[in-house]
């Protein structure tokens, strides 16, 4: 049978156009992350995916995934580095097990005292030099998110370092978090963020520590009893793509991308210290769980026990790193 040219016309045209509409798909961004969307990080990251696919026209569409959706924080960097996601803001602590041992030294007890001290490190000289230092894995690094500072919580009060003997405590995978607890006499027990709700409900731990608005949006206070605000260390995120999936962006939209994540990390890192203050409110209001602020002898008497940490992790964070940070926060453990 003799096919028309108004059907071969058509036939064209169609092949045409569905060339066009497969060039025209944009491109896609999955951006998976362990915790709720009304965290500093969740915010953040919706964010992120506003002003890109605002610029971008459409061009790239951002698919966030909360809540550990995809993969659980053990196995997210590995999906990055297949290429399964393309962008996470896992916590510093990650980079460690990944070979990347530097990272953990966000994670020294009592390393910061406030947000202003934090960003002299995230956001200048040191911070870039940390990043960099992950393209070797196959990730770029763009930013450093602000969560907090962290409080302990148990089903005990914990007013001195003796309450914390033989408490089985829930840590992230970090050398540095492990000996922070062993020296308060805690045990301390890896597991993954999603597992902490049952763990703690169940018994399986007997505390932990967080910011505040993860303990909150988690729902710890519902199974924990006490918490004391002892803002000994800092939790903070690294926001990172997987490096060849960011090297093959044409030009244009690699500036959008980074133009995006630039906007993204001032909000977030603005609206984070408000948002664990609302989380610490909410836990007060429940009255599920006593909140208990230490005398200034207490703190002290913590700081002291958990700053020998600094020393002992000398060789695995690595010494220049860490007087650079003195350096730059103006800490001396000399005065304690």
């Amino acid at each position: 049978m003799k096919t028309s040219w108004t059907l071969k016309a058509l036939l064209v045209a169609g092949a045409v156009f569905g060339g066009l509409t497969a060039m025209a798909d944009p491109i896609v961004i999955k951006f998976s992350h362990v915790v709720a969307i009304d965290t500093p990080k969740g915010q953040a990251a919706e964010y992120f995916k506003k002003q890109v696919e605002s610029r971008s026209k459409g061009r790239i569409k951002v698919e966030v995934y909360p809540n550990s959706q995809l993969f659980k924080d053990k196995e997210e960097l590995e999906a990055l580095q297949l290429g399964s996601v393309q962008m996470l803001a896992p916590s510093l602590a990650k980079f460690g097990p990944l070979g990347v041992k530097e990272f953990e030294v966000f994670d020294l007890p009592f390393l910061f005292d406030n947000y202003d001290e934090v960003h002299k490190v995230t956001q200048g000289p040191i911070g870039q030099s940390m990043l960099k230092k992950l393209e070797a894995k196959g990730i770029t690094g763009l930013a450093f998110w602000d969560n907090g500072l962290k409080q302990m919580s148990a089903n005990k009060p914990l007013h001195t370092v003796a309450d914390y003997k033989g408490l089985k405590m829930r840590i992230q995978a970090s050398k540095v978090l492990d000996a922070e607890m062993r020296a308060l006499g805690a045990n301390p027990q890896v597991m993954a963020f999603s597992e902490v709700y049952q763990a703690l409900q169940t018994g399986v731990v007997d505390g932990t520590e967080n910011p505040m608005s993860n303990f909150y949006t988690q729902k710890m206070h519902e199974v924990q009893k006490h918490l004391t605000l002892t803002n000994h260390g800092y939790l903070g995120y690294a926001l990172i793509i997987n490096k060849k999936f960011y090297d093959g962006l044409p030009s244009d939209l690699k500036s959008i991308v980074d133009v995006s994540v630039k906007q993204a990390t001032d909000f977030g890192n603005k609206i984070a210290k408000e948002e664990n203050d609302k989380a610490l409110a909410a836990v007060k209001a429940s009255g599920k769980t006593t909140v208990y602020v230490p005398t200034a002898a207490e703190r002290n008497e913590m700081k002291k026990a958990l700053v020998k940490v600094h020393s002992q992790m000398d060789d695995r964070v690595g010494l220049d790193l860490v007087k650079q940070i003195y350096k730059e926060t103006g800490f001396d453990p000399a005065k304690l």
